[in-house]
């Protein structure tokens, strides 16, 4: 795979020396949290700062995902740069790449992942957690984003695989909010239809104990594009709170 440089980016990282990936293996920064060391090598995330403008880096070396298709193994952030690139072209509100690189260096097989980061954006767990201090306006703008969301990701035949608060980014608009996504590695073609959309909801409606029933009601609204009273909206809640109690008895 030929290195990803994207247009946007490039002029700022050429007048910082860093648009190549020696350049951007070799910068020192301190890692954001503990590496990972499973997978027999190991994946670590940076944070880097470029006149005002955040980015994270993530390196990684010998930290290989095995597939049908490739059973020497790739970088677990080829796939996630995969994604990202996929999500771009359908137009799927998420996080951007500026840089992705593979190297094989005397053995090791390193991969390098350059994201814009996400400041001046909130992700729904911290806002589940305002959730009683946030006005009635507010939550009903949420709802909406987040379900525009999964309708958008859905509508273009895709699953996120992982559709947590956590991974769900909003940002206050002038009369709402704007979403998106990140951690889309796990991201696949949707093929079972309802069954797929269901079980890519379920965990995010799990995870927002916070919301009522009729706030989940508002949620499903937004995502099918019916009235709150729509009895499409009856039946999908009692699929999702379906689904929800088989997995709460497991």
């Amino acid at each position: 795979m030929n290195d990803f440089l994207a247009t946007e980016d490039r002029a700022l990282l050429e007048r910082h020396g860093l648009a190549d990936f020696d350049a951007l293996w070799a910068r020192q920064l301190d890692a954001v949290d503990e590496p990972n060391t499973s997978r027999g090598g190991w994946s670590s995330v940076f944070r880097l700062e470029l006149e005002g403008r955040g980015f994270y880096l993530k390196r990684q070396s010998n930290y290989l995902t095995r597939t049908l298709h490739r059973p020497l193994g790739e970088p677990t952030f080829a796939r996630e740069f995969r994604n990202i690139s996929r999500y771009r072209q359908k137009a799927i509100p998420a996080l951007q790449a500026a840089f992705y690189g593979e190297r094989k260096v005397a053995g090791e097989y390193r991969a390098l992942l350059l994201t814009r980061a996400l400041d001046g954006w909130n992700d729904l767990d911290s806002l589940l957690e305002q959730w009683p201090t946030l006005s009635d306006a507010q939550h009903r703008a949420i709802l909406v984003a987040c379900g525009q969301l999964a309708r958008k990701l859905h509508g273009v035949g895709q699953v996120h695989g992982c559709f947590y608060p956590k991974h769900i980014f909003l940002q206050a608009t002038g009369d709402g909010y704007a979403a998106q996504l990140i951690d889309l590695e796990k991201t696949r073609p949707l093929l079972l239809g309802r069954r797929d959309r269901v079980k890519d909801l379920e965990p995010l409606l799990r995870r927002a104990g916070a919301w009522s029933q009729e706030q989940v009601r508002q949620f499903l609204a937004a995502y099918l594009d019916q009235p709150l009273d729509s009895s499409l909206v009856d039946n999908w809640a009692q699929l999702l709170a379906g689904r929800r109690s088989h997995k709460e008895a497991r």
